[in-house]
């Protein structure tokens, strides 16, 4: 049985292969390359005129990689209406361990000293590859991936891939194209050189917007 280490993680993602487990308890991994694929198009993100007054007017604080474990573990928590995830302690470690070598990231709401909402995911090249998301706050996930569209836009990023489309993800232009579509996106996502860390630099809530050409 061949060992997955971050390493072969990362490869897998560059060939359009991602992780996933059967549930939280399950010790199992399997490899997924859908032969449809969800993306959200950063030209195509659209946010309603009532998010982006919450993005504007919010009084949470948001932060990047200040606690990835904390939002990894969340993510992998149950929830109302996820009763069950898909991320096991496997994941959790091999993310956390992507995450000491500079290729897992996450975008956090912190409400005071209190971590509201959140997402993390992998960039590699020009794609960012966003694995999962929480919320203990109305809007409080939707606020994180407002940041992570802007982000991504204001560094220069080419895809954004969330694996499927769900209703969540639809409300802001996510769609489905096929497995060749996709590799072939990434292919050419992965040919640039991109900071996620934005040199270290906060776009604040105007710049982010700013960022967002298309309003519903």
């Amino acid at each position: 049985m061949v060992e997955i280490t971050p390493e072969l993680v990362l490869k897998a993602y560059a060939a359009g292969v991602f992780p996933m487990a059967e549930s939280r308890d399950d010790p199992h991994l399997f490899w997924v390359d859908p032969k449809r694929r969800g993306v959200l198009p950063l030209e195509r993100f659209h946010i309603s005129r009532r998010l982006r007054r919450t993005v504007r007017r919010s009084p949470w604080r948001i932060a990047v990689d200040r606690d990835f474990g904390a939002v990894m573990e969340r993510c992998a928590s149950p929830a109302p209406g996820r009763w069950s995830t898909w991320i096991n302690e496997q994941i959790l470690e091999l993310f956390n361990a992507l995450h000491d070598r500079g290729f897992a990231h996450s975008v956090e709401v912190w409400e005071e000293d209190e971590l509201v909402g959140g997402l993390y995911g992998i960039a590699l090249g020009a794609a960012f590859f966003g694995e999962s998301m929480f919320s203990r706050r109305r809007d409080a996930s939707k606020v994180a991936l407002v940041h992570l569209v802007g982000r991504l836009k204001i560094a220069g990023f080419r895809l954004l891939d969330t694996q499927f489309v769900t209703e969540h993800l639809e409300q802001f232009g996510a769609i489905e194209i096929p497995r060749d579509d996709y590799h072939a996106q990434l292919e050419r996502a992965l040919g640039y050189s991109v900071d996620f860390s934005l040199a270290g630099r906060a776009p604040s809530a105007e710049e982010v917007l700013q960022s967002i050409a298309q309003t519903s």
